[in-house]
């Protein structure tokens, strides 16, 4: 690990790792989740989210291979949480990561992501500067070794298709980071679940810690918002319940 790789887990600590963001996210996975449930963080981070889950009541598992985010969550997480340093994709491998040292948390395991999001105004800036050699497990292998979970969050920069494909049921609930420059890629994942089971959808923007529709709404009306998007909006999570799930 360089200085480069220590500046970029101080950037994203001071960016993701304040009360700002951590409290408003308990209140709203609070209104998703109730206390014993079982919530896994994929791409877990500074584990920001991972807290804000535990911290609603929520028996998390989180993912994290990205050295050096893997060494601080192993020193600092509550012990409570079960922290995996591995990815999530459709085997179990040994895969090669693309990292950017100065801004780690859009560092992917998809091939094409740094070519593809690089040439997006967002990530002008952002240089992939190095690799690194990961295991990968599925979400079929954690759910057999930890059980259903009721909400997997999934925040992998363009590995979400991946991390689905190792999945073999339907899951209740289901968020993924999307990126408004990039809709053709939130909308393979939308029809991957669809072909899981039937779901409706809400989006998150930004950090917001609440849902932008008063309504989950069916996979063509949350494709058709999605390419109504103008280039350069800000980015967010979007939610995906099973009709059947509570």
């Amino acid at each position: 690990m360089g200085m480069r790789n220590w500046l970029g887990l101080a950037r994203s600590l001071a960016i993701y790792n304040n009360p700002l963001r951590t409290l408003p996210l308990r209140r709203f996975y609070r209104s998703l989740l109730s206390p014993g449930d079982l919530a896994f963080d994929i791409g877990a981070h500074v584990g920001t989210r991972a807290r804000a889950m535990r911290g609603a009541g929520a028996r998390v598992v989180a993912l994290e291979p990205q050295e050096p985010f893997a060494s601080f969550l192993r020193r600092t997480l509550p012990r409570d949480i079960h922290l995996i340093e591995a990815a999530a994709g459709p085997q179990e491998t040994v895969a090669e990561m693309a990292v950017s040292s100065l801004h780690p948390t859009v560092s992917s395991l998809q091939p094409d992501f740094a070519a593809t999001a690089g040439a997006t105004p967002g990530f002008a800036h952002v240089k992939w500067d190095r690799r690194q050699q990961v295991r990968v497990t599925t979400l079929d292998r954690l759910i057999a070794e930890h059980g259903m979970p009721a909400y997997v969050k999934i925040d992998v920069e363009g590995f979400e298709l991946d991390v689905l494909a190792g999945v073999s049921r339907p899951l209740p609930l289901v968020s993924v980071e999307y990126l408004p420059d990039l809709p053709d890629q939130t909308v393979r994942v939308i029809e991957r679940l669809q072909s899981l089971g039937a779901y409706r959808f809400n989006p998150v923007q930004g950090e917001a810690g609440r849902f932008l529709w008063s309504d989950w709404r069916k996979a063509t009306d949350t494709v058709a918002w999605l390419r109504a998007l103008p280039p350069g909006s800000r980015s967010g999570d979007l939610y995906a319940r099973l009709q059947s799930a509570k």
